[in-house]
Formats: C-alpha cells, sequence, structure tokens
C-alpha cells in the first residue's frame, strides 16, 4: 500500500473512532465558573441558512445540545421562517445569505446551510473562507466538481465541517463495521441499496402555466445559481427535488442516508464507471419519452468501486429508486421484511450477508437467526457517538468549540465529499444525454449514455468515453451567484 493511501486510511480512521480532545482547552476552569455554569469558550453562535422544514429542525436540534446559541437567521421565504423566528425571537434575521456574511461574519463562529441543493456549495464556501465551522444537509452539494471544491476547502480553511446524513452518527453503522471487520460475512463484492423515493412529482414537463410569487418569497434569492424561469405553483416548499436545476432526485435526498453502510464498511471512495436504465413516462398516449429537466420517475445505477483495503477486488453497488428493489434474499424468511419495506441496504459478502434499514438502523445478518449469536460474540471495538442519530448535530458543535482536528466528527468532508460525489457520478448516467441532437422543445432527446458504461477519470474529473455528459460536472451559475474557487 503506498504511503499516501495509507496516511489517508488513518485519517478517516481517526475521524470515526477517537474521542480526542485537547487538554487544557478552556480559558476557564469550570469550577471557577460554578456548577452548571458555561464558559463563552465553550459556546458555538451560528447562523442557519435555510430555517424551514429540515433546516428548523436542525437548529433546534445544536440548541438542544446546550451549548449552541441561534444568533442569527436567515431565509428567501418568510412563511417558511416563521416557526424558527418565533422559536429564537432574539436572532437577528435575513433574507439574502450573502448580505448576512457581509455584515454580521465577525459576530457569529459557524454557519448551518440546509437550503435546496443547488444553493449549497456557494453558501458553504463563502461560509468557509471566512473563517466558519460548517453543517451542511445532505447532499453536500449539485455538482461533482462543488463536492471537490468543499472537499478541499475545508482542508484548507481549516474549519469543521459535518454533513447532515445523521446516520453516520448512528450505532447501527458502527455495528457493521464491527461484524464485518470481525470477518463474519467475508469480504463484500456486490451491495445493493433501494427506495421508495420520490415521493414528489419527477418525470414530467416543466409547467406551462405562470404562477404569482408568494409576497413572503424572493424568488430571484430563492433562484440563486439556477438559471431564471418563472416561479410555477409547488416547486416551493418541496417539489424542487424533481427538478435538474434545483434538485438531484431520489438519489440526493435518500443516497447520502443509505449508501453511507457500505461506504463507511468498506471503506469506498472514488468510482471506476457507472452505467444506468431508466423509467420512462408516456408523452402522448403513443410514445414514451423522457422530459430532460426532470429526474426520471425510477432508475437502477450500478457503479463499480476499485478495490480497497477491506475488500479483494473491485465493488460493485446498485442503486435502484422509484420503488425497484432487488430480488429478496434466498436467507430471508418470506415474512420477514427487507429492509425497512420501502428502503435498505444489502452487502454480499464470500461467506455471508447482511443488511440494514434507513440511516444504518437495525442492522441484521442473514438468515437473520443469526444476528443475536453473532452480536454477542464481536466485541465493541468502536466508540460509539453519545446520543447516537441525534447526537449528530451536538457533535459538530463540541467540535466546533475545540476547533479543528481536535475532536472527531462522523461525516467531515473529507468522507462526505466522496460519498456526494459517487452518488452525483449516478446522476451522471441518468443524465447522459447527447446536446447536439437535443432539442429544445423537449422532443427527440437522444441518451446515449444511457447504452454506455461511462468510464471516470477521478483526478481530471470528467468522463472519458462520452464528452457530452460532463457538461454536468461543472455547471454555469448564474451572474451574482458564483463559486469563488480557484
Amino acid at each position: 500500500m503506498e504511503e499516501k493511501e495509507t496516511k489517508s486510511i488513518s485519517r478517516r480512521s481517526f475521524l470515526l473512532n477517537t474521542g480526542l480532545a485537547t487538554a487544557g482547552f478552556f480559558i476557564v476552569p469550570r469550577h471557577v465558573l460554578g456548577r452548571g455554569f458555561i464558559a463563552p469558550s465553550d459556546r458555538l453562535t451560528i447562523a442557519s441558512i435555510g430555517v424551514g422544514g429540515k433546516g428548523q429542525s436542525d437548529i433546534a436540534n445544536f440548541y438542544k445540545s446546550g451549548k449552541a446559541d441561534i444568533a442569527f437567521l436567515c431565509d428567501v421565504d418568510d412563511r417558511r421562517a416563521a416557526n424558527s423566528v418565533k422559536a429564537f425571537p432574539k436572532a437577528k434575521y435575513y433574507k439574502d445569505w450573502r448580505e448576512l456574511l457581509d455584515k454580521e461574519a465577525k459576530n457569529f463562529d459557524a454557519v448551518s446551510v440546509s437550503t435546496p441543493d443547488h444553493n449549497h456549495a456557494v453558501i458553504t464556501l463563502a461560509a468557509m473562507q471566512a473563517g466558519k465551522h460548517v453543517y451542511v444537509q445532505k447532499p453536500l452539494t449539485h455538482d461533482i466538481y462543488e463536492a471537490r471544491v468543499l472537499t478541499e476547502a475545508a482542508k484548507k480553511y481549516k474549519v469543521v465541517t459535518q454533513m447532515g446524513n445523521q446516520g453516520a452518527s448512528g450505532d447501527g453503522v458502527r455495528q457493521m463495521m464491527e461484524w464485518y471487520d470481525d470477518g463474519v460475512i467475508g469480504k463484500v463484492h456486490t451491495v445493493y441499496v433501494w427506495t421508495d423515493r420520490p415521493v414528489w412529482p419527477q418525470g414530467i414537463q416543466w409547467p406551462t402555466a405562470k404562477a404569482e410569487v408568494p409576497k413572503e418569497l424572493d424568488w430571484n434569492l430563492w433562484l440563486g445559481t439556477a438559471p431564471y424561469k418563472d416561479y410555477v405553483e409547488k416547486i416551493v416548499p418541496f417539489n424542487w427535488r424533481g427538478w435538474w436545476d434545483y434538485g438531484t432526485g431520489a438519489l440526493g435526498d435518500m443516497g447520502c442516508h443509505l449508501i453511507e453502510p457500505a461506504f463507511r464498511v468498506l471503506d469506498l471512495q472514488y468510482i471506476n464507471d457507472v452505467q444506468a436504465s431508466v423509467g420512462s413516462v408516456y408523452v402522448d398516449e403513443f410514445k414514451r419519452g423522457y422530459f430532460p429537466d426532470s429526474c426520471p420517475p425510477s432508475s437502477h445505477v450500478t457503479m463499480t468501486f476499485p478495490e480497497t483495503h477491506k475488500t479483494k477486488g473491485p465493488v460493485t453497488l446498485h442503486w435502484m429508486d422509484g420503488g425497484i428493489q432487488p430480488e429478496r434474499p434466498a436467507e430471508l424468511g418470506a415474512n420477514e421484511i427487507f429492509g425497512d419495506g420501502g428502503n435498505g441496504c444489502l452487502l454480499i459478502g464470500t461467506k455471508g450477508k447482511m443488511m440494514c434499514d434507513t440511516y444504518s438502523r437495525n442492522p441484521r445478518l442473514l438468515p437473520t437467526a443469526k444476528t443475536a449469536e453473532v452480536k454477542a460474540k464481536v466485541k465493541q471495538k468502536i466508540a460509539r457517538v453519545q446520543g447516537g442519530e441525534d447526537g449528530h448535530y451536538a457533535q459538530w458543535v463540541e467540535a466546533a468549540i475545540a476547533g479543528y482536528g481536535n475532536k472527531p466528527v462522523s461525516s467531515p468532508f473529507e468522507i462526505a465529499g466522496p460519498l456526494t460525489e459517487a452518488l452525483l457520478m449516478a446522476n451522471l448516467a441518468i443524465r447522459a444525454y447527447d446536446i447536439r441532437t437535443s432539442r429544445s422543445d423537449g422532443k427527440g432527446f437522444n441518451y446515449p449514455g444511457r447504452g454506455l458504461k461511462l468510464l471516470w477519470d477521478k483526478d481530471a474529473m470528467k468522463v472519458t468515453n462520452l464528452d457530452d455528459v460532463n457538461q454536468f460536472v461543472k455547471r454555469q451559475y448564474r451572474q451574482g451567484f458564483n463559486l469563488n474557487w480557484s
């Protein structure tokens, strides 16, 4: 094994398995301040960008740690922000994240980003460049190039980072790692991951009817990096996930949760190749087709990862969405639930199989009767995160207070970046149409990439055998919302 690879593995192991803290960090000893008093140096002041829905729950969880102050709130939609504004009335409110960073950067320590996918990277990079620790909802980015940039930026600016795939802090994935490292299922060669998402419209044409922009919503700021389009009904707050300009489909929504176990257990990183097949829709009563603005209603993507120090060869990972599921394992009883019913992850090794539910919950061996015996036999070797999944938030808060490199986090960009790249590579195969033969009216699109195995050069960040698809590796940003990285 090369020295460079060894260092990478050691670093990843440190991030997950240790609880190292810097001795003598506190400026004022706790006993001097009195019982129950937390020194100002032991608190994290947070600015939250995107504070409705998932952003609202993120803020609540940071605050619940007992060590975070929510000082600034930012959202383009006053309706979505209302509950957070009510919960934290002393927090100063902004609509434009650029104005927030420009005026208030000296007044907070960290930034939480929970916007639609297409604006994750520009906000996060700007925050890191301002020296702020960052917590970013999954998927980390909208594009592959952005994921690589944020991974490199976290190291350059030496800030504490965490992606919001809370299952990474759960006990389940650590249990699976211990079983695997003990040789219970041998060496994994094949992985199946599936989801019942999307639960929003996909495979549809962009609406032609214009709608009035709600007075509480700044549509220009919501669009951010994306090309300008007129507002349409119901795209906010949730249906944006099914449109390529803003979302990343079922892969972006659930991939970071469901592919996480395979990445962590096998130490996967960058893929070698990817291929895809997708479900089409009826364009009219005589013809089936696709709408290039919209993610398809279902897909099956096959990714090949190179051998790692935990495998004996390449690993094939199958992703299935839209309700498609792999064949039930023969070892699974007829009345036993496959995954959690709608979602799951199955790892197939040379000596056995194991599977889990969403967030790596409920890990079990197949046949499931083996689980209790092996669980009792294999000793715990990997430290658990206090609070498990729920502790994902407090873990980041405490690591940010301690400072870069002093406390571990479960999903730093060093790990979250390659994980995000993998699922975005899958989207490349899904989107692989030929721009030279595509028509602006949405008819007659040619998708040659769906008949090929796309070969990936991870260093050059490009597909080497179909150049047309590389347009989606790094997109063009709308003026005023650029990713300032060189």
